[in-house]
């Protein structure tokens, strides 16, 4: 695989160093949050202050992964593409939009997105072709249900094999649309339609995900494998967040998708200085 990958105008190489990508919630019902970016100007703050505290990625979501009330196409657009305008207007991070649907890429792309994180595995089958029709890159994630739905009790043989098969499956996919390899970012989909032990599998196993020769994201943070791991309720699953960001890290994730943007680059740089991929900031200790 070639590391370097340009997406959403910034270059990036994968083989020395670790994105932050910052949640940004434009929802009342968000599992983490409850709405406290919901707000246009809450939402456009906190992307400004997340740019500001050094993310590289902003993703912005209009639309919960779980079960919730209906969201139509033109509450979802209301929600996501001004957030990316006033974004694209005021900074130059990379805007990513969490979305199934495929108007809501094409518009927000159009807004100044650079990458379209679908958290569904291309539920929708206009998604791949308008992306492949953009420069935007596309992040392909595992889940089963259709949005908007959670199976009650969700069943693997090898959960680590059939994540795999599942992401060769929407790979081939995007191919055959026309988007090129160096535009796709692949995703494990920790807790969507996973319990916690299929999570704390993938994160044991995710070295055989990145294998697949794509810059792997890691969407971990404040999850409830953590929490059911931790017994920790949201809220508080800060150090469980880190310790699973900075293994994922260590077997191969180069994205991590997280809230608290200051812990998560601390973590990301320390991490990165651990495997020999960046200096320290300075080194004064027993230096004479």
């Amino acid at each position: 695989m070639n590391s370097e990958r340009l997406i959403g105008g910034r270059r990036f190489d994968f083989s020395t160093g670790v994105a932050v990508m910052a949640i940004i919630n434009r929802t009342p019902d968000s599992f983490y949050d409850t709405g406290a970016t919901f707000a246009l100007d809450r939402a456009v703050a906190a992307s400004l202050a997340a740019a500001e505290a050094g993310a590289d990625f902003l993703d912005i979501g209009g639309v919960p992964f779980g079960r919730g009330p209906v969201v139509t196409l033109e509450e979802e657009l209301d929600r996501v593409v001004p957030v990316v305008e006033a974004i694209h207007a005021a900074s130059d991070i990379v805007i990513s939009v969490d979305t199934f649907n495929a108007e809501v890429a094409r518009q927000s792309i159009a807004a100044g997105a650079g990458l379209i994180n679908d958290t569904s595995g291309l539920f929708d089958p206009d998604m791949a072709a308008v992306v492949a029709g953009t420069a935007a890159s596309l992040v392909l994630t595992h889940s089963l249900a259709p949005p908007r739905s959670e199976p009650p009790r969700p069943e693997y043989a090898d959960v680590t094999a059939d994540v795999i098969e599942f992401l060769r499956e929407r790979l081939a996919m995007a191919d055959a649309a026309g988007i090129p390899p160096e535009r796709l970012i692949v995703d494990p989909g920790h807790d969507l339609n996973k319990n916690t032990f299929h999570s704390l599998e993938l994160t044991r196993r995710l070295d055989e995900i990145v294998d697949l020769g794509f810059p792997t994201l890691v969407a971990v943070s404040n999850k409830d494998f953590i929490g059911e791991t931790l017994d920790r309720e949201k809220g508080e699953r800060l150090e469980g967040t880190i310790a699973a960001a900075v293994y994922c890290i260590v077997k191969g994730a180069r994205i991590i998708r997280m809230h608290d943007v200051p812990a998560a680059i601390a973590a990301a740089r320390m991490t990165e200085a651990i495997m020999g991929f960046r200096e320290p900031a300075y080194t004064r200790h027993n230096r004479g």
